[in-house]
């Protein structure tokens, strides 16, 4: 019996090995809308900055409904505050410029329909703050020196996704697990500024190269 249950097991093994050697791998550009916040404790939908992110991916087929997909995207993020106060009123907005690099595991559901998840890590490009006032003296536009800044972020993404002959659409939530600002001390003290990491929630469509 465990000689019969053995050979079943390699014999499985054998024909999905084979199956998976049939499948081809893909190559792809993708892009589409971001909607962003930093967050401390617990991430909420105010201060949302509506941004983009634009990249590539490699689909590698391990079995017929098991994938990896590595990305490299350029995605923005950062924050947005709308004020109104007896000095002025106006909206705030941070942008942080990052390459972004997802590496997921996907899995589908159905030849159409799949959901997808895995770690990312992603490197500061660069960064701006900018202000628009109903009162002009307050504006300005300010690049960040990015060495007040975290060079590395990383995290945890998630989605779903539709799949279709040449093109794929789907919505991704990026969890960010490392404060934008570095640690420093201070009167003998340490302290994270900003103390506060990246959330992205992401709508892209994909076309098959």
């Amino acid at each position: 019996m465990k000689k019969l249950v053995l050979a079943g097991m390699l014999s499985f093994a054998f024909i999905s090995f084979t199956k998976a050697q049939t499948l081809s791998p893909s190559v792809g550009i993708k892009g589409g809308l971001n909607f962003t916040n930093l967050y401390t404790e617990d991430v909420d939908d105010n201060n949302v900055l509506s941004s983009f992110n634009a990249g590539l991916y490699a689909n590698l087929p391990l079995a017929p409904s098991v994938s990896i997909q590595p990305e490299i995207n350029f995605s923005r993020k950062g924050s947005e505050l709308v004020y109104d106060n007896a000095f002025a009123s106006g909206t705030t907005k941070l942008k942080l410029n990052y390459l972004e690099i997802p590496v997921l595991l996907k899995l589908n559901v159905t030849p159409n329909f799949n959901i997808h998840f895995g770690p990312y890590a992603a490197y500061l490009l660069d960064g701006k703050a900018t202000n628009e006032s109903s009162n002009s003296s307050f504006n300005f536009e300010e690049n960040i020196n990015n060495d007040d800044l975290n060079k590395w972020d990383y995290g945890l993404s998630g989605g779903i996704g539709f799949d279709f002959a040449s093109t794929s659409l789907g919505i991704r939530y990026n969890y960010g697990l490392q404060t934008i600002g570095k640690e420093r001390s201070f009167g003998g003290n340490t302290y994270t500024f900003p103390d506060s990491k990246n959330s992205a929630l992401s709508l892209y469509i994909g076309f098959k190269l």
